[in-house]
């Protein structure tokens, strides 16, 4: 692995690259945007390890049976009769969003895709490689300038953006809990937040404005309002380093922890000259639902099919978004649908985009003013539904004073069933999508830690699991074919699935143990 230092004139002095500047990197490493990156990292990095420290401590009392409750210290803010700043002319239709890598295609398709927004995500959906964390500025930066282009080069096919309207992009940086340890400054990893953050503002906010938009992001995994006021101080002084007017940056922060959504009004109140808007990340409020009542024998989840948003502690929870948005003047955005389209198979894929039609119907009806896709053939149902039932931009005027906030409720557990094929169904999917940097196996955990009986009679234990694996990584190799299976990184996936499903702790994202690996294997 190639790197550079300061002695090099490039780089700012103090801060060092470890990975290699290929052609066309310098152009995002600039030395005014690594200036830039240096002050911001030293001004906060210290902040950030501060928060984290926070997290660990928070959860250590849930581990010792506290709930999580409404803070009193900040009932004055919830109580209060305050609003956030007034909202962009171009940012008041949200109605359906796309969301997904930042590698150049998918750019290019996201954008001419119909939909109203497009997320460019350096977190979830990202791999952080150094390649793909670079190289996806180096995309995004071409998409705001209009010159993003790309050839197959196994197809010959061309992708360019289209004439009109495109979607706006809001950009998600990564979760306060990883760093960009390609980037040293003095010595200490940057925080991948703010490498992402830093290296999109600099590049492309005057030009977002100049194009009529705006930069716009998303904040992901946040579990305290402090972190929240984080961002807000690292806005003010990038707004003021580029000479942009305070409050030009505009934020949605994703509402998918636990502690967060007793911090609603919070969030939205640190953040309000910078507020957007919050959105229900559905799917990782499950997991850290699990993850933060994991000592707790008597919230054990049942199956994950049983899940659905239809269950009253997920109704509590989005209704409640609904409510503390509009209450306050900004957007509540509705969740991701986790399905795709089948192919080949008509009646099963009917089958899917009712289920698909009806969770965006609730969600309309609920008052969201928006809603996540995750596939292009995706948008026409959601914006179908959503064009019947807002004629309006957004829902904002609705409020939903029928609504109030239950803390029982956001932590009532559903009945169900305990499934050996849910069992068999979660680690198989959790190998294939570690190995393609996604998945979660908080529900796997809880069985085995509380020796879950399922309903087969079969008790689930660290043993048992370790066998379905090993049986589940054979089958895989089985159905892929020996050099797919060799090509792939499926068996430091099932390592990882073992790690998290067996192990004594609960690990707080996948991705800290995956990205050991990435970091290991030179990426």
């Amino acid at each position: 692995m190639g790197g550079a230092s300061s002695s090099e004139g490039a780089i700012p002095k103090g801060m060092e690259i470890l990975a290699e500047i290929k052609p066309g990197y310098e152009e995002i490493l600039s030395k005014d945007a690594l200036d830039f990156l240096a002050k911001l990292s030293r001004k906060y990095s210290g902040r950030v390890t501060q928060l984290l420290e926070r997290r660990r401590e928070q959860q250590a009392r849930f581990d010792a049976g506290e709930k999580p409750v409404f803070l009193p210290e900040t009932k004055k803010v919830r109580e209060g009769d305050w609003k956030v700043a007034p909202l962009p002319a171009d940012f008041q239709d949200r109605r359906v969003e796309i969301t997904g890598p930042t590698d150049r295609k998918m750019v290019i398709n996201a954008l001419n895709s119909g939909a109203n927004v497009y997320m460019p995500d350096f977190e979830d959906s990202n791999c952080p490689t150094w390649d793909n964390m670079v190289q996806g500025q180096i995309n995004l930066r071409d998409a705001v300038r209009g010159t993003v282009s790309y050839e197959d080069p196994n197809t010959g096919k061309k992708y360019a953006l289209k004439e009109g309207k495109r979607a706006i992009m809001v950009c998600r940086p990564r979760g306060w809990h990883l760093w960009e340890h390609h980037v040293l400054v003095d010595g200490q990893a940057v925080p991948g937040a703010i490498f992402d953050f830093a290296l999109y503002f600099f590049h492309n906010a005057k030009q977002l404005l100049a194009n009529g938009n705006g930069p716009y992001f998303y904040l992901p995994k946040m579990q305290s309002h402090l972190e929240c006021r984080l961002w807000n101080e690292i806005f003010v002084d990038a707004q003021k380093a580029l000479g942009i007017p305070n409050g030009t940056i505009k934020a949605t922060c994703l509402i998918e922890t636990l502690p967060a959504a007793f911090e609603m009004d919070e969030f939205i109140y640190e953040l309000r000259d910078h507020m957007a808007g919050l959105n229900c990340g559905r799917w990782d409020y499950m997991f850290s639902f699990i993850k933060t009542m994991r000592n707790d024998p008597n919230r054990v989840m049942p199956d994950r099919s049983f899940l659905t948003m239809e269950m009253p502690f997920m109704r509590a929870y989005t209704q409640l978004v609904v409510k503390t948005c509009h209450k306050r003047g900004c957007f509540a955005m509705g969740g991701m649908s986790a399905v795709i389209p089948i192919k080949g198979d008509e009646a099963a894929n009917n089958a899917v985009m009712e289920k698909v039609r009806a969770d965006k119907l609730r969600e309309v009806k609920d008052g969201h003013d928006g809603t996540w896709v995750a596939h292009p053939a995706l948008i026409p149902i959601a914006k179908e539904v959503f064009d019947e039932h807002m004629k309006t931009p957004n829902q904002i005027d609705r409020q939903r004073d029928d609504v109030q906030p239950d803390a029982e409720a956001l932590l009532l557990v559903p009945e169900g069933p305990k499934t050996e094929a849910t069992l068999r169904n979660n680690i198989n999917v959790c190998i294939l999508y570690m190995a393609a940097w996604i998945g979660g196996t908080g529900c796997v955990w809880q069985w085995v830690r509380y020796g879950a009986k399922l309903d087969c009679g079969k008790t689930v234990t660290a043993e048992m699991v370790r066998q379905v694996i090993e049986e589940e990584v054979e089958a895989l190799q089985k159905q892929l074919g020996t050099e797919k299976f060799a090509a792939g990184e499926y068996l430091d996936a099932a390592f990882l699935t073992k790690l998290m499903c067996c192990g004594r702790e609960l690990h707080d994202f996948l991705t800290l143990p995956a990205q050991d690996i990435i970091i290991a294997m030179g990426k």
